[in-house]
């Protein structure tokens, strides 16, 4: 088990998933170091959480690996008890292989990719200075089915599930007290569909459109509910952290059907998305 105490450090913090985990672990007596490229988004969280935890804010563009190691230098020096780092932050991008370009798929891996590694790996040393400590590395239900449409967002999210169970093992053959999680959310109610960005080559606005109502239609965990899942994930050092009914189906057809998931699937997809 791992105790909920300390300081946590949240990336992606001013909005969605990021924004709830801090309020409840502020409600369970962590001190906070929050980061995120939103500073009023940050500011308004701060407010909330009031003066009852300390809490640091930071501007942070987690695609820039030298932004994440002075968030790290900094949460550090600020919260010396800090045990729990949260990689959360991620983005969203639309359209098929061919209607993205390089640089937007580059894009979308300095984010969703290395700013996971990147924040593994400044925080890591400081970690294993703890009794006990905890790392929390977010993926999708897309690292583990691959849908069409989201072939840059499925690969990096697939890149971050292979490399936390790499370094969760490695871990635990060293015998160190640092923990990993990695986790799969389904559909949450965020707004990440509607801040995604838009392949170059796609023309059609109509689909965005239809793309962001059918997500806000089948996603229906709140923020809130996945934090506190991810928490109970923490508490119980589970690997491996399904959040939503949805996301343990398609974990479930994905094993029964490895490599014909996708025909059912859609079939299901498409009774979620017009709310049967």
């Amino acid at each position: 088990m791992t105790t909920i105490r300390g300081a946590a450090a949240i990336t992606g913090a001013a909005s969605g998933i990021g924004r709830a985990l801090a309020i409840e672990l502020a409600q369970r007596g962590c001190d906070l170091a929050l980061a995120d490229r939103d500073e009023g988004g940050l500011k308004a969280l701060a407010a909330e959480i009031g003066t009852t935890r300390k809490v640091s804010l930071h501007r942070v563009n987690v695609g820039e690996a030298g932004d994440i190691a002075q968030f790290a230098s900094e949460a550090i020096a600020a919260h010396s008890s800090l045990g729990i780092v949260v990689n959360n932050a991620g983005v969203a991008l639309m359209g098929t292989f061919e209607e993205i370009d390089q640089a937007q798929m580059d894009w979308l891996f300095d984010i969703n990719f290395w700013g996971v590694v990147h924040g593994t790996r400044a925080f890591l040393p400081h970690l294993k200075t703890k009794a006990e400590a905890h790392i929390v590395n977010l993926s999708s239900i897309f690292g583990i089915i691959a849908p069409p449409g989201q072939s840059a967002y499925a690969a990096a999210k697939f890149a971050v599930r292979g490399f936390s169970e790499s370094v969760r093992h490695e871990l635990s053959v060293a015998g160190s007290p640092v923990k990993l999680s990695v986790v799969h959310p389904g559909g949450i109610a965020t707004a990440i569909a509607r801040n995604a960005r838009t392949g170059v080559g796609v023309t059609d606005n109509a689909r965005r459109a239809q793309s962001i109502e059918r997500f806000e239609n089948a996603a229906k965990t709140s923020p809130k509910d996945a934090a506190l899942r991810i928490i109970r994930g923490i508490e119980r050092n589970e690997p491996r952290i399904l959040i939503g009914n949805d996301a343990r189906f398609m974990d479930l057809l994905q094993r029964f059907r490895p490599g014909t998931y996708w025909a059912p699937l859609q079939r299901r997809l498409e009774k979620m998305a017009k709310g049967a």
